[in-house]
């Protein structure tokens, strides 16, 4: 858990979704690997992306930056899935570094893009919510297939997601649900969408109305949620590719399961936001 509260938390904290405050990893091609059951890590080396399988097609999760499109498509290639045979794109939240690679993803695939409705104007408009003249936070707009509200599910074959809704690090960011079985045993599994401050304006004039309540709201609802196998779209807040190294060293995917991860990360992030709401409160005044 060290790289959780260290140095990677802090970098992917105060990342902004731009290509000016890009960290050099985001771009940098990484191996794809097996998580657990029917989940394996598809994205790069500073950005995650997920793709769950089952017989009858896949869901991916998240397309990472423009560039991180043809790495993502790589790695599922890799792995020995074929590009076709994904029928779902979802996202966690409309901002450049986790959206940006969905439209050449949607073109190459076919897929159907499902996305929360708080951030469908954000995906399809190609902006930054809030930050809408801002073009250097922008991404390639894409058409949105399916708009979810929360607790909406998705399910393809062998396949079941469950959308929840947890805004403020964007209005629709969502944490997706599922089960996987490894090795006799069923895990619940929460891709979390992020609880960062980030780029986003806290005190007037806000990124979005309600976004503080929002972010309070979102810390209350994550810290009764269970995550026997915690996965996020920047995967050093997991430590995930140090869990990988521990997961081919000991051949066991074991590794994986961290449930008292999740908890330690949110209460982080919100001393984190109130400790930071505080600082510009009193600056404003």
């Amino acid at each position: 858990m060290t790289s959780l509260i260290g140095t990677g938390l802090v970098a992917a904290a105060i990342a902004m979704a731009s290509p000016a405050f890009a960290q050099n990893n985001w771009n940098k091609p990484t191996e794809p690997f097996h998580i657990a059951g029917n989940i394996y890590y598809v994205g790069t080396e500073g950005l995650g992306a997920y793709l769950f399988t089952g017989p009858k097609g896949h869901v991916l999760l998240d397309g990472a930056t423009p560039p991180g499109a043809s790495i993502i498509e790589a790695n599922i290639a890799k792995l020995g899935f074929k590009l076709s045979d994904v029928k779902i794109l979802l996202n966690s939240h409309a901002h450049f570094d986790h959206s940006g690679g969905l439209a050449q993803l949607k073109k190459d695939t076919g897929a159907q893009l499902a996305v929360m409705e708080g951030d469908v104007s954000a995906i399809e408009g190609g902006f930054y919510l809030g930050s809408e003249d801002n073009k250097a936070m922008g991404a390639p707009p894409v058409k949105v297939d399916r708009v979810l509200k929360d607790g909406d599910k998705v399910v393809l074959e062998g396949i079941e997601l469950t959308a929840n809704l947890t805004p403020g690090h964007s209005k629709g960011c969502t944490s997706w649900g599922a089960k996987t079985t490894e090795a006799g045993k069923t895990y619940d599994v929460l891709v979390f969408c992020s609880a960062t401050v980030a780029a986003n304006r806290i005190t007037p004039p806000l990124q979005y109305a309600g976004i503080v309540e929002d972010y309070r709201a979102t810390f209350a609802k994550v810290k009764a949620m269970k995550a026997d196998i915690p996965l996020a779209p920047h995967p050093e807040f997991f430590g995930l590719l140090e869990k990988n190294a521990k997961a081919q060293a000991a051949k066991s995917q074991a590794a994986f399961v961290d449930p008292g991860a999740l908890g330690t990360l949110i209460a982080k992030l919100e001393n984190d936001f109130e400790t930071t709401l505080k600082e510009r409160t009193a600056k404003a005044q």
